[in-house]
């Protein structure tokens, strides 16, 4: 049997982090089983629809590396993949619950259902309907539809099949929650379209879902939609739910609340494979469950790693299994990302051709943070990136860290001045005269010949080592910290090392 997983977003916004890990896992665990992934729009709440939001979430995907084999721009054999363009679907498979008395057509209208729920409520009933249009004739409904009377579809929850509940794969075996259910829920609404619960189920089926994993706030549903299974005739999918993710201060992650939008992380210059090497290892934990849901010892004979373990997405795949995802909620720490981002920078500038993508992105950043300058070239951004390998935790970072490379620096700010009033002013100028001189001369300008310059200067004036450092550093760069001095002087060339020591001479 091929493994079958489907993405299912609502196009009610852009794609957050919460539904950026529901996807990474369904993919994670798509790729590690040799199965596909579908990306399927459920769109049957025209109301609440946001113009360009599908493209928004392609994107988003595409960007994050989360690559779906059928969906939306990709054709393949359970097209459609709109659930709006699937109505015919939906009111089929109604219709056969409606002959085999499993649903049945509700003509109330709001004010009345309304009273109903107030009266039952009363009595102390735990029941939200009293089942009124149950009980209609066949042709007292054909006469309500033949006078265009608007009505809904309801399950019939008193004409149900028996039915399990499976474990679930992620929080082991679960109270079955039936009686919770509002009474016979709705799964056609009055527009024709059809409820989520009814649409999903439909969809799943048709589509060959073998497993749906989805966040822990359907789990509620999980009852209705095996009684929907079970009253379809259909054998239901795995079910994986996955905890939900929270904020720092241990509130839920929501759309309307911080920037929580992938295409935040995007703009503010976070590697996506950091992202997602983030996402994927919160609430990834070293211990795993059987189904009963007692935790127990890793059942792989690798541990899960631990939430700050640097990996690719080949590595996550390789190492991914739901039996490692934990029960608990978990919050979503700012500090893990940047941890991890610097690691991936760090991965990324080990090849050449990485290297060279990365100076391409931060480019337009350069000149526009430095549109005067005319050392914004992207060979010249990548030495400076190959410079600040180990110090940049966001590419983004480059231009606050290292302005250096692209203007004169300031000598007049604090740090600057700072440097120059640490060390004394006769070693402060007869360093800066000693190397000047030999700088002018005939020199080798590569980095190990400048390094060994500078540390030959120090040892014939029989200075400090850290006080020539400051004054020199100070001249090229008026920062305290930075690549090394021999790094920046390779970088910025002859003729702008001198021009700088002399200014710093004289200044």
């Amino acid at each position: 049997m091929t493994v079958l997983l489907r993405f299912a977003p609502s196009p009610t916004g852009a794609l957050h982090l919460g539904g950026l890990r529901t996807a990474l896992y369904n993919y994670l665990f798509a790729k590690k089983k040799g199965g596909k992934l579908i990306l399927r729009i459920e769109d049957t709440d025209a109301t609440r629809a946001v113009p360009g939001a599908v493209d928004g979430i392609r994107n988003a995907l595409e960007w994050a590396g989360i690559e779906y084999d059928y969906g939306p721009g990709k054709n393949g054999p359970h097209e459609p993949y709109f659930q709006s363009e699937r109505l015919d679907l939906y009111h089929s498979h109604a219709n056969k619950l409606i002959e085999s008395g499993r649903a049945y057509r509700c003509f109330c209208s709001p004010d009345k259902l309304a009273q109903t729920r107030e009266k039952l409520a009363r009595t102390g009933s735990n029941a939200t309907y009293d089942k009124t249009c149950l009980n209609l004739t066949e042709e007292e409904v054909a006469r309500r539809i033949k006078a265009g009377e608007k009505f809904v579809i309801r399950l019939n929850d008193s004409n149900l099949p028996a039915r399990n509940t499976p474990a679930d794969l992620v929080f082991g075996n679960l109270r079955d929650a039936h009686a919770s259910l509002p009474t016979d829920p709705v799964l056609l609404k009055s527009d024709l379209f059809p409820t989520y619960h009814l649409a999903s189920v439909v969809d799943d089926h048709e589509m060959g879902i073998t497993h749906v994993l989805r966040g822990e706030e359907w789990l509620p549903s999980v009852p209705l939609h095996l009684d929907l299974y079970a009253a379809l005739s259909f054998k239901p999918p795995h079910f994986a739910h996955v905890p939900l993710l929270l904020n720092p201060d241990g509130t839920k992650m929501s759309k309307r609340k911080g920037d929580v939008q992938v295409f935040d992380y995007k703009r503010r210059g976070w590697e996506p494979g950091a992202v997602l090497n983030w996402l994927a290892l919160a609430g990834w934990g070293t211990q795993s469950h059987n189904h009963s849901g007692t935790e127990t010892q890793p059942s792989s004979s690798k541990n899960a790693p631990d939430s700050t373990t640097v990996m690719s997405l080949p590595e996550m795949i390789d190492a991914f299994e739901l039996t490692s995802i934990t029960h608990r909620r978990t919050v979503l720490d700012p500090i893990k990302l940047e941890y991890l981002n610097k690691h991936h920078l760090l991965r990324s500038m080990a090849s050449d051709g990485n290297l060279s993508k990365l100076a391409e992105r931060i480019h337009p950043i350069v000149k526009t943070v430095f549109p005067s300058s005319q050392y914004t070239t992207v060979p010249y951004i990548k030495q400076t990136i190959t410079a600040m390998q180990g110090r940049l935790t966001n590419l983004q970072d480059l231009p606050t860290l290292s302005p250096f490379f692209f203007v004169e620096p300031d000598l007049t700010t604090h740090e600057a001045v700072e440097m120059f009033q640490s060390v004394p002013q006769a070693t402060h100028d007869a360093f800066l005269d000693s190397l000047t001189g030999h700088l002018s001369g005939e020199v080798p300008w590569d980095v190990q010949s400048l390094n060994d310059l500078l540390h030959d200067e120090i040892a014939k004036l029989g200075i400090k080592s850290r006080s020539a450092m400051t004054v020199v550093r100070r001249a090229l760069t008026g920062m305290k910290t930075g690549p090394s001095v021999a790094d920046v002087m390779h970088i910025i060339g002859k003729d702008r090392t001198l021009k700088r020591l002399e200014i710093a001479r004289n200044s």
